[in-house]
């Protein structure tokens, strides 16, 4: 099962790196619950990654680290694409935690210091 739920990790950082929105259908499920978003639903996904692409063009998102236990993966992960804020600060970096089940992503829990970037 470690294998499987990884590999739906993946799946989801390299859909956004390639754009490629529509993967989402095949990577959330129909009911999946945003929790940071306050979002449920597969057009939530498409609509935030659509709007960070807009935003930010360049972004990519590098996976630093990926832990699983059972159903949960916990990501950190670093923000390419982005400009620095004026103090030269570190790229942003998003922690998040999500469950899978029957083979796509159910729920999502994270963080991230990309308001703070530009601090």
């Amino acid at each position: 099962m470690t294998d499987s739920v990884r590999t739906v990790g993946h799946s989801m950082y390299e859909a956004f790196n390639a754009r490629d929105i529509a993967a989402a259908e095949t990577i959330f499920s129909a009911d999946f619950v945003s929790h940071p978003l306050g979002t449920t639903g597969v057009e939530s996904v498409r609509k935030a990654w659509a709007g960070l692409h807009a935003t930010f063009p360049d972004v990519q998102i590098l996976v630093e680290d990926m832990l699983v236990d059972g159903d949960r993966v916990a990501v950190r992960t670093t923000m390419h694409g982005i400009p620095a804020g004026s103090g030269g600060h570190a790229l942003p970096t998003m922690m998040e935690i999500f469950r899978v089940q029957d083979g796509r992503i159910a729920e999502l829990w994270g963080m991230s210091t990309l308001n703070r970037a530009d601090r």
